[in-house]
């Protein structure tokens, strides 16, 4: 067992981690801790067939992001959230993991797109085959969540929360409005 900062103990195994996460839903940004085991990398763990139906923050914080009137951060000792509503996630900065693909791999580009996942927009690249485009893509994978890289996210309504910037985020396809930048 590991203490947190905020108080609430967090319930970790001796094969198990804890990391920092943002969690981003249709109305709600949350920030905390998850526990996974040890060999889960994180920041790809929904893609993953060890994804759970509801992850489990720890020492959560979140605020209401559809509207500017009180963005006071909301404080929870324990928040579960359903894996269907969670439309977007990444580690909290300043926290990364390596990159999940080769980067000197032939026939593969970076394309510019802009995501848009409920009141947030998110700036940041896809990782295309050369004879793809945006389009071709997103009528062809079929996978839950896609990887944007070198992301920055930004709230349309709350601008006040500045930009968010991460090596790579996960964004759940159907949820995702995609635009060519």
């Amino acid at each position: 067992m590991t203490s947190a900062t905020q108080g609430t103990t967090i319930p970790k195994g001796q094969d198990e981690k804890s990391e920092k996460i943002m969690v981003y839903t249709s109305t709600s940004l949350y920030w905390g801790e998850v526990v996974v085991k040890e060999v889960i990398r994180v920041s790809t763990w929904l893609r993953t067939n060890a994804a759970p139906d509801r992850i489990t923050l720890y020492n959560a914080s979140g605020i209401i992001a559809t509207t500017a009137v009180n963005t006071k951060p909301l404080k929870f000792g324990e928040l579960n959230i359903p894996l269907s509503q969670i439309y977007a996630y990444h580690l909290m900065p300043p926290a990364r993991d390596p990159l999940d693909f080769d980067p000197t791999e032939p026939n593969r580009r970076m394309e510019s797109v802009t995501a848009l996942v409920s009141t947030f927009i998110i700036k940041g690249s896809l990782r295309l085959s050369t004879n793809s485009d945006l389009k071709k893509y997103l009528e062809v994978t079929r996978e839950s969540f896609t990887a944007i890289y070198d992301a920055e996210i930004t709230n349309g309504v709350i601008p006040s929360l500045g930009p968010i910037t991460v090596p790579f985020v996960l964004v759940r396809q159907d949820t995702t409005t995609f635009a060519k930048r």
